[in-house]
């Protein structure tokens, strides 16, 4: 991994009306052409991303979408695709071409209300002008790269005059629960789902965390493990397993050694891990004919003993007895009938960033569908998620 993941940037959705200039003020913060520019209504048809380093906010994602007003035949997708956007944008920059906001662009600012997401106001202008800020409206010529570095600096100080306060100082992943100098030992399977030559990101971010906490990590394959307790001259202050490998974890972990696993610190680190603990406990209640929605948010190739779609299904059954029906979304999509569901099974989520979990979150609760994740589901349908959730209490 040579650069940061989308999924540990600043996500940035750059909001407007066709034409108000957004996919320009794009390529000005950028300096170069990330966006297609064009006078023709509707250039921008999809959500265009461009990764960025700013000082000294660090990795942001950009976000360009297409027109709140777009009239073109696509205009229902583009729109769709512009409100995912909102999903997981941790702040947004509204772009505008008149001081007084029309129909469309007070819709756009009510919505961003609507889900929280703070904003900066751009008002782009045809004239020779210095950037400046005139009453928290930024005033600039998007298209005036002479002005670029001033452009840059008064849009650096308006992020972090909003920029919420989890990306600035970010929680721990797990270094909050190891006193300093503390041993975690990782257990760490390398069979055929692992990428080639790497780690999986929740297992990189676990290793980091405990590094920036000052703490000392073991990392072992399952048939080392015990061998690795067996050796240490004193008992690790915490483990930390695979799922695939929690029922092996517990089965050989001494009671009095914490113990859990790295999805189920991802649902702590960007979800919410009460919700997910009690979304779990409807696996006790499901009934033939029950539909569970299994929620994949990356797009990888499924292998033959996938967790979401081999796995999990085939546990649940054995688990319930009952003839249950599984349907899986993957990727940024997420279904919109949550209602017809008994459980919604979401994965850890390590290609998205927190905003995204949480507002999948919150229309699970807006459908009144119960939602748990992969780590808490694999722990509960193994007998297990009491042990696991004991370093949290």
């Amino acid at each position: 991994m040579q650069t940061t993941p989308k999924a540990l940037r600043l996500q940035i959705a750059i909001l407007g009306e066709v034409n108000s200039g957004k996919s320009t003020f794009l390529n000005l913060m950028t300096g170069q052409e990330a966006a297609i520019v064009s006078p023709i209504a509707g250039t921008t048809t999809d959500v265009v991303e461009k990764a960025q380093e700013m000082h000294p906010l660090g990795p942001v994602l950009w976000m360009d979408t297409a027109g709140f007003d777009d009239k073109t035949n696509l205009a229902q997708q583009r729109i769709k695709k512009t409100m995912s956007v909102l999903q997981k944008a941790d702040i947004a920059v509204v772009v505008s071409k008149n001081p007084l906001k029309n129909e469309n662009e007070e819709k756009i600012i009510t919505l961003l209300k609507e889900k929280n997401i703070p904003f900066i106001d751009v008002l782009n202008v045809s004239d020779d002008i210095t950037p400046y800020v005139h009453e928290k409206t930024l005033v600039l010529n998007a298209q005036d790269l002479s002005h670029r570095s001033q452009a840059l600096h008064l849009v650096e100080k308006a992020i972090l005059d909003i920029c919420p306060e989890d990306f600035l100082t970010p929680p721990a992943m797990l270094g909050d629960l190891v006193k300093r100098g503390g041993l975690v030992v990782m257990i760490v399977p390398i069979d055929f789902e692992a990428p080639k030559g790497r780690l999986i990101l929740p297992q990189v971010q676990a290793i980091r965390d405990c590094l920036d906490h000052d703490q000392m990590i073991m990392v072992v394959k399952e048939n080392q493990y015990l061998s690795a307790l067996k050796n240490l001259k004193t008992k690790p202050d915490l483990v930390v397993c695979d799922s695939q490998v929690v029922k092996f974890m517990v089965n050989n972990t001494p009671s009095d050694i914490l113990c859990t696993t790295f999805s189920i610190l991802m649902a702590r680190l960007k979800g919410d891990l009460s919700v997910f603990v009690e979304g779990a406990k409807t696996i006790e209640t499901l009934k033939d004919g029950d539909k569970i929605l299994i929620s994949e948010s990356c797009t990888h190739h499924a292998a033959d003993d996938d967790i979401g779609t081999v796995k999990i299904p085939h546990l649940m059954k054995l688990k319930t007895g009952k003839n249950l029906i599984f349907e899986h979304t993957s990727g940024c999509d997420f279904n919109s009938n949550l209602k017809d569901y008994r459980l919604i099974v979401q994965c850890g989520g390590c290609t998205q960033n927190r905003k995204a979990i949480l507002s999948r979150i919150a229309l699970a609760q807006a459908s009144k569908t119960p939602i748990t994740n992969y780590g808490i589901c694999l722990s509960a349908l193994n007998g297990v998620l009491p042990r696991v959730l004991e370093p949290f209490l």
